[in-house]
């Protein structure tokens, strides 16, 4: 069964070009991954440094897969994390 993943990441406005760009090259390398579906970047209309991610994988396993990749680490964990006010992440299998 396919597995989703919607996160929402909230930052400064001074950090929002930082962000944006490390979410767009991760979004080029796990669309590479195999397990992956789908990968889409969105901003929030009228929220400044608010973004929503769309991740879908063909089960569990790729999403583990993913967050074990190197650019994983690199892009999300040690450059868009530190910068974020707030987070918050659902996972959900597709019907």
């Amino acid at each position: 069964m396919a597995y989703a993943v919607i996160a929402r990441y909230h930052c400064a406005a001074d950090d929002e070009a930082t962000v944006r760009g490390a979410l767009l090259k991760v979004r080029e390398h796990t669309r590479a991954e195999p397990a992956n579906l789908a990968y889409e970047v969105h901003t929030e209309v009228g929220e400044t440094g608010s973004f929503v991610l769309y991740e879908q994988y063909a089960d569990q396993a790729g999403f583990e897969a993913h967050k074990a990749a190197s650019h994983f680490k690199e892009l999300i964990v040690e450059t868009v994390w530190p910068l974020l006010v707030d987070r918050s992440v659902t996972f959900a299998e597709v019907l």
